[in-house]
């Protein structure tokens, strides 16, 4: 059962989705500076190192809690940690960057579908309407605000991996729910330690296959960012805004993740800040008050 406070929660997941548009902007950097599994099995090096250190004596006191869920614990940090990140890299070598915003916008209606079929609680009609919305202001940032552009899109491999990892990613979220009773510093070290793990073996892989690049001194830089803040803090603040106010609603925010990216891509890239961006974001904000307005009735 979710402990009410929106305002607190809405904070938490402004900073949250922030740092996850972060991700992608990193993400675009890091090409040519590390692999894809170099990337996916380091960062969670990073995190679990942090974690470690940071949750030392938490750990400690609540391992045993830990240690009987360790399967469930492998599952989720496999499934939303590793798994999902994995699909993501793979999926940007066989399809368009359009494709994979608009199909990874559509991850918080998966959210409230995978809530309704496991949980049997399905939202009123305005949390619909409202993820519809953030939807729609997805779609008008990966198109540029062109309907030719979107009438010429088609699914091939790599859509259906998109497809897949939002999927995935919403399971996990729905996950949350069943996580063990520790606290979320010991949850997230958990998790970190589960990622990696479920990770080696695939860096492994990539290795065999002549795959494996190892990062440059930029790659570095960037792998630490990645690791310090898309990988372990927005999992913190995302974890505890699922606790304040459910994963459904938590799931609507996920769609600020490709705004927050044009933002980024203005601010650091330097890429002027077109209209269409400008009515992107305010049907996403938009969309979301929609689907709070029952909770200020």
């Amino acid at each position: 059962m979710t402990t009410q406070n929106p305002a607190r929660a809405y904070l938490y997941l402004l900073v949250a989705t922030l740092f996850f548009g972060s991700n992608v902007v990193a993400g675009k950097l890091s090409v040519g500076e590390m692999s894809p599994m170099a990337i996916v099995m380091l960062r969670w090096v990073i995190a679990a190192i942090c974690m470690a250190f940071i949750a030392r004596r938490a750990l400690l006191a609540e391992w045993r809690v830990l240690r009987d869920r360790w399967p469930y614990m492998l599952a989720m940090g496999g499934i939303g940690f590793t798994v999902f990140n994995i699909l993501f890299y793979a999926s940007a070598h066989t399809t368009s960057a359009i494709n994979m915003a608009i199909i990874q916008g559509a991850t918080p209606i998966v959210v409230l579908l995978v809530s309704g079929a496991l949980l049997g609680i399905w939202p009123p009609a305005l949390q619909w309407l409202g993820a519809t919305i953030t939807v729609l202001g997805v779609i008008v940032a990966a198109s540029h605000g062109s309907l030719a552009v979107l009438v010429e899109l088609s699914f091939n491999r790599g859509d259906i991996l998109m497809i897949v990892a939002s999927i995935i990613y919403a399971v996990y979220t729905v996950g949350l729910r069943w996580r063990p009773q520790v606290s979320p510093l010991v949850f997230i070290a958990g998790l970190a330690l589960a990622a990696l793990l479920t990770s080696i073996p695939l860096a492994i892989g990539e290795a065999a296959l002549g795959q494996f690049q190892w990062p440059t001194p930029k790659g570095w830089a960037i792998l630490l960012f990645i690791g310090l803040f898309p990988s372990l803090l927005c999992q913190l603040l995302y974890l505890r805004s699922v606790e304040l106010i459910g994963a459904a609603r938590a799931g609507v925010f996920y769609n600020l993740v490709p705004i927050f990216g044009i933002v980024l891509s203005v601010a650091v890239a330097h890429e002027p800040l077109r209209p269409y961006a400008i009515v992107a974001i305010a049907l996403v904000i938009g969309g979301i008050a929609v689907s709070e307005i029952r909770k200020r009735s």
